[in-house]
């Protein structure tokens, strides 16, 4: 087992396509083939499965990737620190939920960033578990967690095992988004009953792919509706529902600008076990940046501004 077949593994997971994966690697496709198979054979257990649909992880392969990608980030820490000459660029990077108050904050946080000088931005829409291996092995400075109350103690727990610092930022119940010409947009409260008549529309957690996907499905329904409609990221289900009649989706509240850009309203929404919170979080061993802090600061304006509650 070598550095370069770990880099491979990584490759293959991303992209769920030897194809894919080799051109991205500017090498043959059988070579990358063979590669991966001896490390699977080195290893004694099997990392893909191969389907009609791409190459996907096991869950043993899960777990190998998880520890391939933090050695891969060591290694490229590690030649950071220690090549001389290199101009260091300041990088900020997050892993949170899409839409809401947070993609206002990440916006206007660019919006302060002076072009003349030198920076690399990254946001990712992650789903929670996304994000936390994002933060423990994909590099990624900050992560924002989302998750219902009833599901809070859990994850703290995973966090301390992960040897993460955690710090809840907001508290919320989450709002019905809809078009402005769905029927229901003038009311101020909707119930559950009224909203089983149209179509759901949820970001399903398409980075579990060692979870079924009838499990997966069931997780991220909301409501007994008759049709649902699942997309991988918020931006595409926030557009489907301009274009899907009777379309709703469950969400993080948006602000005013926001939801004007995109034709849309929010509607209140009230049921037991829904009221969110999103935690902060990063490495223990990691400093805030003074990029970090600038975003912090807006995060919390744009929460204020939009009155969501503290912890």
């Amino acid at each position: 087992m070598n550095l370069l077949h770990l880099k491979y593994a990584v490759i293959v997971a991303e992209t769920n396509s030897m194809t894919k994966a080799a051109e991205m690697l500017f090498t043959a496709q059988p070579n990358l083939s063979r590669a991966i198979k001896e490390l699977e054979s080195g290893l004694g257990i099997t990392i893909f499965r191969r389907t009609p649909k791409g190459i996907f992880p096991t869950p043993q392969g899960e777990e190998f990737l998880g520890y391939a990608r933090k050695i891969l980030s060591q290694v490229d820490a590690m030649e950071a620190m220690y090549k001389s000459g290199v101009e260091k660029i300041p990088q900020f990077s997050l892993s949170a939920p899409g839409a809401g108050y947070i993609e206002s904050a990440f916006g206007s946080f660019c919006k302060t960033l002076d072009p003349k000088i030198r920076a690399e931005v990254i946001f990712a829409e992650s789903t929670p578990n996304r994000t936390i291996t994002n933060v423990t092995d994909s590099g990624y400075n900050l992560g924002i967690l989302r998750c219902r109350r009833t599901q809070e103690q859990g994850y703290k727990t995973l966090l301390v095992e992960k040897d993460l610092r955690f710090e809840i930022i907001c508290e919320f119940d989450p709002v019905i988004l809809m078009a402005t010409s769905h029927p229901l947009a003038q009311s101020t409260q909707l119930t559950r009953e009224e909203l089983a008549r149209y179509t759901e529309i949820a970001v399903a957690d398409a980075n579990a792919p060692s979870l079924q996907l009838s499990i997966a499905r069931k997780n991220d329904i909301d409501f007994d509706t008759a049709q649902h409609i699942f997309v991988s990221d918020c931006s595409a289900a926030l557009s489907l529902l301009s274009s899907v009649q009777g379309g709703f989706m469950l969400s993080s509240p948006m602000s005013a600008a926001a939801l004007k850009a995109r034709s849309l309203c929010q509607c209140t929404y009230s049921a037991e076990g829904i009221r969110s919170r999103d935690i902060l979080i990063y490495k223990n061993s990691y400093a805030l940046s003074a990029l970090d802090k600038a975003f912090i600061d807006e995060l919390m304006k744009v929460k204020r501004s939009m009155k969501l509650a503290n912890d």
